[in-house]
């Protein structure tokens, strides 16, 4: 059900929350989870995993590009085996089905529940907590992206739909391809979700360097900290 008067948001911060001051806080990075392909003129999506692999590099490498200010650190997950592995695999599918219910719900039109709009209450369950021991840090930080671009075929539909809106009014637009993405902060100690931030048009060709740093800026915005004893990302770009 649709809440009428309502704007969208793409950000939302869990009420009361603010980074702690006066302490050093360690924010744990978790490897980006990533897709990237072409789309056909049918909206097919073919995977690429050259481009998926070029993309998640350089998305990491974005994320410590990002340096935080004050008192804090960004530190990635070190790779993990085993039981340990499974234990990462699970919580971040289970991040990405919150994510996908705050998403529905809390943050874009559509199905918004008016007992979800202005409450914050989402969790991982306190499980999560091993995840913090592992990598040592006090706050987790998941980021998902998903893009898909546009082939030749795509492309010229996109320019034909055009042609045909200007010479007789009539004519869809044809989207360039998907480029979505979310990133969220989990407290390690509750396994509360404190942050989310989504948008489904994003900029930046993930593919490259320079685009997979303007991503991340965008996943990073109005991120909860500051330069006092917080944690200061770089700005967007626009």
């Amino acid at each position: 059900m649709a809440v009428p008067g309502l704007a969208q948001e793409k950000a939302a911060v869990k009420p009361g929350f603010s980074m702690p001051t006066g302490k050093p806080v360690r924010i744990l990075v978790f490897r980006p989870d990533v897709k990237v392909g072409s789309q056909s003129a049918g909206g097919v999506v073919t995977p690429n995993a050259e481009w998926t692999a070029n993309a998640r590099k350089n998305l990491a490498d974005a994320l410590v590009a990002a340096k935080p200010g004050g008192a804090s650190e960004v530190v990635f997950m070190t790779d993990l085996e085993g039981e340990n592995a499974t234990l990462l695999n699970e919580y971040r599918s289970l991040f990405k089905g919150v994510a996908t219910t705050v998403l529905q719900h809390r943050l874009f039109k559509g199905d918004r529940l008016p007992t979800k709009v202005t409450g914050f209450e989402y969790t991982l369950g306190p499980g999560v907590a091993k995840l913090g021991e592992l990598g040592g840090g006090d706050y987790g930080l998941f980021v998902v992206t998903n893009d898909a671009y546009g082939d030749s075929g795509r492309k010229a539909l996109q320019i034909f739909g055009l042609l045909m809106a200007g010479a007789t009014g009539f004519g869809g637009m044809v989207s360039s391809g998907v480029h979505a993405g979310y990133a969220g902060l989990i407290d390690l100690k509750t396994g509360d979700l404190v942050w989310l931030n989504a948008d489904l048009k994003m900029g930046g060709d993930v593919r490259e360097i320079d685009g997979a740093s303007k991503r991340v800026s965008q996943l990073l915005e109005e991120f909860p900290g500051g330069t006092s004893g917080g944690v200061h990302f770089l700005p967007t770009t626009k």
